[in-house]
């Protein structure tokens, strides 16, 4: 739509979903793992974590770089360039859409990632120290940076249109979502390739998040570790993984038949303009954040049946994301349901909204609401109906993903069921 008015707000829908993530690679399996409960959650084995804090995380359990790269190329590529490119891959392939001359200018790749290629970049200080900069690959700045992904992605399809990284911590790629869609909406594109990716699950990543507190030490119980709103949460398990959504406009979805999980409806991004790591109290930020995504939506608090929350298990966010719920639903808080998808898969950090992103989407799709596992000991000050134990079957017409992230970032996007 060459040209198009600024001033028409365009309908933009969800058409493909990729995923790879600690509950498997290919939508189909995450999904099936999400709605019955099984943890992503082991003991560390991408390294010897035996002098950790924490020796736990949601690794990506069954990829094979051979099933998307040639040896040579997936040496070249950090983990989380290859998880971001085989999730596009995925959604593509799901999608259906065909990038070509006619069309490879009105498609966008936008991605979000919170650290880049921090294991590469862990590598290659040692082989610095110990062999020198001449054995430093010429290839080192190229897996390290984090627009890598969207770099790659849009190489593989020639995707010609906007092109952008995003890199906003643990809100990366919800706010990767949310602006391919302000950008299909205002006519800059007619599609994008979209999500989040990440892989730091290296002994720096891990020892610097444990030396702030953040990772949960229930070493001896992996599964049950990440047990968001329960009383006896103790801190994230760090995660990795990619999710990637083809958002398309609605017309030219419709022309070629596609098949349509959910239409996007609204976006909001905030700051708390408080601490470089802790949200305040009362979620003001994050409550902001929310009302901003209602406002862009048209819709009412009510109009919303299900959240896909941030959700961390660690003691601070899952309170105050349930206060900052509580401000703007008010008495519907209470009839909203709300789960946390990290209690199974961990914290994928920028990785993470565009993987929520696309549960979202699939929940509209199948009107069914994942749980939140391991929620035993329900927290008095998270007092809220986050779905426990059990996938639920309800009517859900609109939803809403939250992430907030490291630096006060806050990033939320509301989709709802298509409708023709």
């Amino acid at each position: 739509m060459e040209g198009s008015d600024r001033t028409v707000r365009r309908r933009v829908v969800v058409t493909g979903i990729g995923l790879v993530t600690p509950l498997g690679t290919g939508t189909d399996r995450t999904w099936d793992n999400l709605v019955n409960g099984r943890s992503g959650i082991d003991t560390i084995s991408r390294f010897d974590a035996s002098n950790q804090a924490s020796r736990i995380a949601g690794e990506v359990p069954d990829f094979d770089p051979a099933r998307w790269f040639e040896k040579k190329q997936a040496k070249n590529l950090d983990l989380f360039v290859q998880y971001g490119l085989a999730a596009a891959v995925l959604a593509m392939e799901d999608s259906g859409l065909a990038i070509d001359d006619g069309n490879r200018e009105r498609v966008g790749v936008i991605t979000g990632c919170g650290m880049g290629g921090l294991p590469t970049i862990e590598q290659y200080h040692a082989v610095y120290l110990e062999r020198g900069p001449r054995r430093i690959t010429p290839f080192f700045i190229p897996r390290v940076i984090p627009n890598m992904a969207s770099g790659h992605i849009s190489m593989r399809f020639g995707a010609k249109g906007p092109n952008l990284a995003l890199s906003t911590a643990c809100a990366a790629g919800t706010h990767a979502v949310g602006e391919a869609y302000r950008h299909i909406v205002h006519g800059d594109c007619d599609a994008a390739i979209t999500g989040g990716t990440e892989s730091v699950i290296c002994p720096l990543a891990v020892g610097g998040f444990s030396s702030m507190k953040a990772l949960s030490t229930r070493n001896d119980d992996p599964a049950g570790a990440s047990r968001p709103f329960d009383l006896e949460r103790d801190g994230f398990i760090i995660g990795e993984g990619a999710g990637m959504l083809v958002l398309e406009e609605l017309e030219s979805a419709r022309k070629r038949g596609a098949k349509i999980y959910a239409e996007m409806a609204g976006y909001g991004l905030s700051s708390d303009a408080f601490h470089i790591a802790a949200p305040p109290e009362d979620g003001e930020g994050a409550a902001r954040c929310m009302a901003m995504a209602l406002r862009d939506s048209g819709l009412n608090p009510d109009d919303i049946d299900y959240i896909n929350a941030h959700g961390t298990s660690t003691p601070l966010n899952d309170r105050c994301e349930t206060q900052a719920i509580k401000t703007v639903f008010r008495d519907h808080a209470h009839r909203l349901a709300i789960s946390s998808t990290k209690s199974m898969t961990g914290h994928m950090l920028g990785a993470a909204g565009g993987i929520e992103a696309a549960f979202t989407a699939l929940s509209l799709y199948h009107q069914l609401v994942p749980p939140t596992i391991n929620l035993e000991h329900p927290d008095p000050a998270c007092d809220l109906d986050y779905v426990p134990g059990t996938a639920r079957e309800m009517e859900i017409r609109a939803a809403m993903s939250n992430s907030f992230g490291f630096g006060g970032t806050n990033g939320v996007v509301i989709m709802k069921r298509f409708n023709s």
